[in-house]
């Protein structure tokens, strides 16, 4: 389980790429870089890290559903996860 404060870090993080997403873009298209310069670095999108919704951990992430490996393999053997089946051969 990820600390709070890191999940809270990464939730004000998301916050402030959504606030300045316009005024990037717009930076950007005029290649006004010195001005892109002066926004907090943390308005930039690639400081944001994928978390597992439910525990917060950021390694072995998947995608597609939002959730960390350990999580979806206990999830999906709950069978908490619609569609998803183990499969045998």
């Amino acid at each position: 389980m990820a600390k709070k404060s890191w999940k809270e870090r990464n939730a004000r993080k998301e916050r402030t790429v959504a606030k300045y997403a316009d005024l990037r873009n717009k930076l950007k298209k005029e290649k006004d870089y010195v001005g892109l310069s002066m926004l907090p670095r943390d308005a930039s999108p690639t400081r944001l890290v994928n978390r597992c919704a439910v525990t917060g951990r950021r390694r072995s992430f998947l995608r597609r559903f939002r959730l960390s490996r350990i999580t979806f393999r206990e999830m999906a053997s709950a069978g908490l996860l619609p569609g998803v089946t183990k499969s045998s051969w």
